[in-house]
């Protein structure tokens, strides 16, 4: 056996011990019999026997060689003495405390271990460990949500860091603040594919606002700070910090910036004073005019503004998916959910709309269908704090760059006031259309099935006996549709979903991080039979943590919408939709989480009552109807004016 220390190696072996010296770096190794006497005096030498230590080292005796060596052995062991000095893990934890940071979901491992190791010195940020890292990415976007705070997650290399790319994704697409923060290896070993080294920077490159790679304990502070700054400023979004180990271990004096100046990153807030001129010309002059409200009034704050603009110009707001909840829905120009799934009444309005006006959107085709059909007669004045949003998916009329509650501000003192009389003719052509659409058996209830239990009746109840007060997260599918529909927010950023990449699994871990980013209500996940396999393991986090997650199980035994897709598009071709599971009760029972069953209308309160009764975590597990549709239905290709909205028009193809 061969042991390599510092400057010396030893060599144990059956016939003697050779000593190398450390001014040579050689060792005289023996060959063939120990046992062998050496050659007597004045015969003929043996060929040397002697080579170099590191002879399988590339560049062996250099610094950079020396260099690699050190991050090895610090892969396996860098722990520190309780009496040690500031490390950059130290600094790492200051940090996020001075950024107000006071939850971080995460899960340990070998390179990330220096900043477990220093976490009982900082007792301001509580530690969520997750079961997994997709668990946190999502728990930290629903804290975000919630909070308005920016939400961080943890991961360690390798696997750890890939992990948490379908949870960075998700709030990029959605706009999420968001700082991800990932160990890496020893930064001589960057490029070495070392244990569990992968190139996490160049994967998270094209879904971040902005990535960095750590690599001195003394950069820490000032990263941090920046990352922070970008993830929260301008349209918000995720930035991940990856961290080496040695950066993380080196002592380091480095202070904490008190100022951010990033002069590539310059955002604009304020809209154009001549653009807000033509916009209010616009306005005025529209006979037919809808507000299309989108997630941006929610990240600005403006939901005063949207309401106080609305109330001044007597004009509908209809809502994107992620913008639901922006205006009360009791709220006589709250005009409901457009798009692909959204309200028949609504779609029509804006097909027949003169001019649009869309507040921190970005025209995604769930929303508009086929371009070319979409809104015919409208001008369009499109408000976006991000200027490549504006003209990538829908050409505009007047675009305006800056953030949708300062646009508002401006705007709405420059156009005219006009009362709801003014307006009577085409506010109540829109009312008879809404008394149309919500009044058919068909709008996608699925009442229709006497003496099966339909999921908009589940998601309505659910919003009555929460006093329309909680904060509720869907995971992606069906209920996710009838989430928005029919639980009636009341609420600003009391709906979480995943819009932009329609992610399965994150209904449970963002409600898990709603809990805790506003404690002061309740937090439900509506989820599918699907998605919640995906996370369930989560269920021991909350049970562990005691975070009072109450979990809306909306059981089909499908995938509801691939189902749906297959049954409509495809002409009742099944195939991978049907979708066993576990007997939730049982499961629940094993994690040591609360569960009550509805199988009928009638059970559906009480459970929901029980497990609102519950002091922690609660599963109830609704049994609905298999072959349940979300209608109306934009089929895809098709346009806004194409929707499916009967089941016999979906069996003759129309």
């Amino acid at each position: 056996m061969t042991t390599e220390h510092a400057g010396a190696t030893t060599a144990d072996t059956p016939g003697g011990t050779a000593t190398a010296a450390a001014a040579t770096g050689t060792t005289a190794l023996p060959t063939g019999d120990p046992g062998t006497p050496a050659p007597a005096t004045g015969a003929p030498a043996a060929p040397s026997t002697t080579r170099s230590v590191g002879r399988h080292v590339p560049a062996a005796g250099t610094a950079a060689a020396a260099e690699i060596e050190r991050a090895r052995q610090a892969m396996l062991s860098d722990a520190k003495p309780r009496n040690r000095t500031r490390i950059g893990a130290d600094a790492l934890c200051e940090a996020l405390i001075r950024q107000g940071v006071d939850v971080v979901f995460g899960y340990p491992g070998g390179v990330i271990l220096p900043l477990y190791d220093v976490w009982e010195d900082h007792p301001a940020i509580r530690h969520v460990l997750v079961r997994h890292e997709q668990g946190a990415a999502h728990a930290a976007d629903g804290y975000a949500r919630v909070s308005g705070r920016v939400g961080v997650c943890l991961g360690t290399s390798g696997p750890g860091a890939t992990n948490l790319v379908t949870g960075v994704a998700t709030a990029q697409l959605d706009s999420i603040p968001m700082v991800a923060i990932t160990g890496n290896v020893p930064g001589a070993l960057i490029g070495k594919d070392a244990f569990q080294e992968i190139d996490i920077t160049g994967i998270t490159l094209p879904m971040t606002k902005h990535n960095f790679l750590v690599r001195k304990a003394d950069d820490i502070p000032r990263v941090i700070a920046e990352a922070f700054h970008l993830a929260r400023t301008g349209r918000p979004g995720p930035v991940h910090v990856d961290i080496t180990k040695d950066a993380l271990t080196s002592e380091t004096r480095a202070g904490h910036p008190e100022t951010i100046d990033l002069p590539g990153f310059k955002p604009t807030f304020e809209g154009h004073p001549r653009q807000l001129r033509i916009a209010a010309e616009a306005i005025d002059k529209a006979q037919r005019p809808v507000i299309l409200a989108g997630h941006g009034i929610l990240l600005s704050g403006a939901t005063e503004e949207l309401r106080t603009f609305a109330e001044r110009t007597s004009i509908p707001v209809t809502h994107t998916l992620l913008g639901v909840g922006d205006m009360d829905e009791r709220h006589p120009l709250s005009y409901g959910l457009m798009g692909m799934h959204g309200w028949k009444h609504v779609n029509r309005a804006i097909q027949s709309a003169d001019l649009l006006i869309a507040l921190g959107m970005r025209f995604d085709d769930r929303v508009t269908g086929n371009v070319s059909t979409y809104a015919p007669n409208a001008r369009i004045i499109h408000v976006d704090i991000d200027p490549s949003e504006i003209g990538k998916n829908v050409a505009v009329d007047v675009p305006i760059v800056g953030d949708v509650g300062r646009v508002l501000r401006a705007l709405t003192p420059l156009v005219a006031e006009r009362s709801a009389d003014d307006r009577a003719a085409y506010l109540g052509q829109l009312a008879e259309w809404r008394s149309e659409s919500e009044g058919t058996s068909w709008h996608g209830s699925g009442a229709w099935r006497d003496g099966y239990l339909s999921a908009d009746y589940v998601i309505s109840r659910l919003g009555e006996l929460t006093d329309h007060d909680a904060n509720l997260s869907s995971d992606v599918g069906q209920h996710q549709m009838w989430l928005a529909r029919y639980a009636g927010f009341r609420r600003p950023d009391s709906h979480l979903s995943s819009g932009g990449l329609g992610t399965m699994g994150y209904g449970l871990p963002a409600a898990m991080g709603a809990a805790l980013g506003q404690p002061d209500k309740e937090s439900w996940a509506i989820v599918g039979d699907g998605g919640l396999q995906m996370t369930s393991q989560e269920f021991m986090t909350v049970v562990a943590d005691h975070i009072p997650v109450k979990v809306a199980l909306l059981d089909n035994g499908k995938l509801g919408m691939i189902r749906q897709w297959q049954e409509i598009i495809y002409g009742g071709h099944y195939h991978s939709s049907h979708l066993p599971g576990p007997d939730w009760a049982k499961l629940a029972e094993a994690y040591g989480l609360a569960c009550f069953r509805a199988r009928t209308p009638e059970e559906v309160d009480d459970a929901i009552r029980a497990a609102q009764a519950v002091d922690g975590p609660a599963l109830v597990w609704f049994s609905i109807a298999e072959a349940q549709n979300v209608l109306p239905m934009m089929p895809a290709g098709k346009g806004l004016s194409d929707l499916i909205e009967t089941w016999g028009d979906a069996a003759e193809g129309r």
